[in-house]
């Protein structure tokens, strides 16, 4: 499958919630989505997601890391989902055992990327979603 360039999607109008504790993959997400001109937001635990989404109904997708301080990733996603089950939310994890994908789907995550994140994969899952 021919991969391609990264630099031609873009999603301007659209809202990407990024939930992430770690300050260098915030970076990567930020460098890497720069040219798509959709809007980024960002949380550092699972609660601050929650209430992020909860103020703003105007997110179009979330990138949600697993494991986070606070507020994990499953349970921020199974609150999410009970009060919109729209929002695609894409999990984010260095865990990418088979058991691991199980718990993600079911705790409501729509798709999951395994870090470390490569940038054509991260482009073609959020393109599924906002494309």
């Amino acid at each position: 499958m021919e991969q391609q360039n990264p630099d031609i999607y873009e999603w301007p109008g659209k809202v990407i919630l990024i939930v992430e504790d770690e300050d260098i993959n915030v970076f990567f997400f930020q460098a890497a989505l720069r040219k798509t001109k959709a809007e980024l937001i960002y949380a550092k635990t699972g609660q601050e997601a929650v209430e992020k989404v909860k103020r703003n109904d105007h997110i179009d997708a979330i990138l949600m890391d697993i494991r986070l301080p606070v507020m994990d990733g499953y349970e921020a996603t199974r609150m999410i989902k009970k009060f919109n089950s729209k929002i695609p939310i894409i999990a984010q994890t260095a865990y990418a055992m088979s058991n691991e994908r199980e718990k993600i789907i079911e705790a409501g995550c729509d798709d999951y990327i395994s870090k470390p994140i490569r940038l054509y994969n991260l482009m073609e899952i959020l393109n599924k979603y906002l494309g």
